[in-house]
């Protein structure tokens, strides 16, 4: 059996994964903390995006600027695109068809930033599990209120897009994710927003080559939910 030599500028490969993302903290960080560990070799983000309205599935970001974090991330853009009344199993036939796609290219394993829903969780594994794709957890368990601070420390930026008005109140949508909104939040809330209680969309960050300019747009409430439309904007106006 030949053996392979490895000389001080090489390495053994390392497997290929994709990595889900919601556009949201959660994801980016699990991009810089998979990237810092050096175990896989992220090729590609992959997003469910609403097809009819050109926005990231829950998150409600506008699709021009998902492919701005994934230029600034320095990854192509697996989207799955779903319609706006999107039943079960039309989303996990598209999941399915996402999937041959990343075997067809000798990709097994997909990272995803889930933190710890159990539920989550057991749904990710079992439906990979059909696809023969294995799901990594890199944020598993981490204490959250911990880990939104060492997001912040480590130059994370985001804003709140998407309020669960149920669980926090509406006037948290458009707030930037940040020390203050932390001390801010009501003891029933998961400083992460885990829960559902909110959802974020990241500008900047150890994860990106260069920060994403945003500007906070019109906020409108539908179903439940508050909704903060973010807008991009030229980086000489606006700090990220």
């Amino acid at each position: 059996m030949a053996l392979r030599t490895m000389n001080s500028s090489s390495r053994l490969e390392r497997p290929k994964a994709w990595l889900a993302w919601s556009s949201g903290k959660d994801s980016a960080w699990a991009l810089h903390t998979i990237r810092q560990r050096g175990e896989f070799d992220i090729v590609a983000l992959l997003t469910t995006v609403n097809q009819d309205h050109h926005r990231v599935a829950m998150h409600a970001v506008r699709e021009s600027l998902l492919d701005a974090q994934a230029a600034a991330a320095g990854l192509p853009l697996v989207k799955v695109m779903i319609p706006s009344s999107c039943r079960n199993e039309i989303y996990e036939w598209a999941m399915g068809e996402a999937m041959a796609r990343a075997r067809a290219e000798g990709v097994v394993d997909v990272v995803f930033g889930d933190l710890f829903l159990e539920d989550i969780r057991a749904y990710r594994e079992k439906q990979l599990a059909n696809c023969g794709m294995t799901p990594i957890f890199p944020l598993w368990r981490r204490d959250t209120r911990r880990l939104a601070e060492e997001m912040l420390a480590g130059g994370l930026s985001a804003y709140l897009t998407c309020i669960d008005s149920r669980k926090l109140d509406h006037v948290f949508a458009g707030r930037r994710f940040d020390a203050d909104m932390l001390a801010a939040l009501p003891s029933t809330v998961d400083p992460c927003g885990e829960n559902g209680e909110f959802h974020t969309f990241a500008c900047a960050g150890p994860m990106f080559r260069s920060a994403i300019p945003v500007a906070v747009g019109e906020t409108v409430q539908r179903d439940g939910f508050v909704f903060a439309d973010l807008v991009p904007c030229a980086a000489a106006t606006v700090t990220v």
